[in-house]
């Protein structure tokens, strides 16, 4: 399984966010870092992700998938997210 980060912007006012973040859900492991930024777990590859998601968004939005390895660094999460987000880089 990798770890991939996955980044988005919606810009048609009032859109429905309902149907990417089910679809972030349906990865299983997933943790909804902020407000329009997840991380996931998963077997697919960047461009499977992407494809997968790309049906909820419009021609005007913005996507990205990237695979997350090794090194990172954060501050001001709780102490539980920090051990699970180490445990996805390594």
């Amino acid at each position: 399984m990798a770890t991939y980060i996955v980044t988005y912007d919606l810009y048609k006012q009032g859109q429905n966010y309902d149907c990417l973040i089910k679809k972030l859900k349906e990865y299983g492991t997933h943790w909804h870092m902020q407000q329009s930024v997840w991380i996931i777990g998963t077997s697919q590859s960047a461009s499977q992700i992407c494809d997968n998601l790309k049906a909820c968004i419009d021609d005007n939005d913005k996507l990205f998938v990237g695979k997350l390895s090794g090194e990172a660094a954060w501050v001001g999460y709780k102490q539980e997210i920090t051990k699970w987000l180490k445990g996805m880089l390594q």
